[in-house]
């Protein structure tokens, strides 16, 4: 199997203080916390825990920053690729291996290959001499049986699917290969929570593409990896439930204890901390969430009174055909913290929408567990029936 580390170390999580940065308590050195350099800019902040393990390797560089980077993350004891540098690597190792189902006849004869103002990560031929323009996405979103992409908005990728359908109308064989690092995952699906535009985009092209979304099993010495399974993709599903409406989230953080006027409400006494509220849009939830990322708007719900003396930490959309709303402000209420009774819940029997913490729940593995619950484990048994 061929090696792609001379040698690989590990640490624990302390804090990410930037997209390309951690630190990391290194187990080699006793637990002295080093900054590493983080080749994936994604979000993952369904990995990033205290304490989580982190594979890395020592890359000395004269002057830099960071004299180790980071290859892999571990989740329920399973190793996952972070190193996106590597992705074009392996999809040619896989191809070249006839481990992609369907894609047996393909070699790989470019890397970076450009047509009209895109560059496709590989092309591929076959015996008859035909040309395959195949983009290469590294998907690292995943839950206990499914997988996401993207974990953060890509205007680019969502050009890539457009420019690839206008190709394949003009004769090109084109397709994308998601390698999903996550070897448990059986199904697939584009984020349609984080960015609708490129679900919704992939969801029209789809059918004009090649494409595969594959499980990989990694080893902790991070050696090429084996296809598991092809996962499984429901387009109805994803026409269904890739619509701006839904359920959303809105994390703020209070800095100090205040007494605050909430419209007709009147006075209600806030901690300091962090909260969580919990609301609804039957359309438009982009607009939504947008309106309450805004300091200065005209007072309408409790939220526009309270989001005036808070700072934004996170939106998180959960978009569903299905009324979620009270089962999510019911299981955000059963996490530790405190709610402010009456807040936002008028119109429901919920005795709340609005709850506190003394933590920042973004990096809270309960608070994003139950997140992944709503947006991603739920769809399990809908996505594998028959299986």
């Amino acid at each position: 199997m061929k090696q792609l580390y001379e040698k690989v170390l590990t640490g624990r999580f302390v804090e990410r203080p930037n997209r390309f940065v951690v630190h990391l308590a290194m187990d080699h050195l006793n637990g002295e916390v080093l900054p590493a350099h983080l080749p994936n800019p994604g979000r993952m902040w369904e990995l990033l825990y205290p304490g989580v393990k982190f594979y890395i390797v020592h890359h000395p560089k004269k002057d830099a920053k960071t004299q180790y980077r980071v290859i892999g993350i571990e989740r329920d004891g399973v190793p996952i690729m972070l190193d996106t540098n590597y992705s074009n690597d392996v999809a040619e190792y896989l191809i070249s291996t006839k481990q992609i189902p369907g894609w047996e006849e393909w070699s790989v004869v470019r890397r970076e290959y450009t047509v009209g103002n895109s560059r496709f990560d590989l092309l591929l031929t076959n015996d008859d001499g035909e040309s395959f323009l195949l983009e290469v996405k590294s998907c690292t979103l995943f839950s206990r049986e499914g997988a996401m992409f993207p974990d953060a908005i890509t205007e680019r990728g969502r050009k890539h699917l457009l420019h690839l359908q206008a190709l394949k109308s003009e004769g090109y064989h084109t397709g994308v290969l998601f390698l999903v690092q996550w070897e448990r995952a059986r199904w697939f699906l584009p984020d349609y929570h984080t960015d609708l535009a490129f679900a919704q985009t992939f969801g029209d092209v789809a059918g004009d593409l090649d494409w595969k979304a594959v499980a990989l099993r990694w080893s902790e010495e991070f050696t090429m990896p084996e296809v598991i399974r092809e996962c499984r993709f429901d387009a109805e599903l994803l026409r269904r439930e890739a619509q701006d409406r839904g359920d959303y989230l809105v994390v703020l953080h209070l800095p100090t204890a205040m007494d605050l006027e909430i419209g007709s409400k009147g006075i209600l006494h806030f901690d300091e901390g962090y909260y969580t509220y919990v609301g609804s849009a039957k359309a438009n939830l982009t607009k939504r969430l947008e309106r309450h990322k805004r300091k200065r708007k005209k007072m309408h719900w409790h939220l526009d009174y309270f989001r005036s003396y808070c700072e934004m930490i996170a939106t998180l959309p959960i978009r569903s055909s299905d009324d979620l709303e009270c089962q999510l402000a019911k299981a955000v209420k059963n996490l530790d913290g405190w709610e402010v009774p009456g807040f936002g819940s008028s119109d429901c029997d919920c005795n709340s929408h609005l709850f506190g913490t003394t933590y920042n729940p973004i990096h809270n593995e309960p608070f994003m567990l139950m997140v992944e619950d709503f947006r991603m484990n739920r769809l399990d048994t809908v996505i594998n029936l028959g299986e």
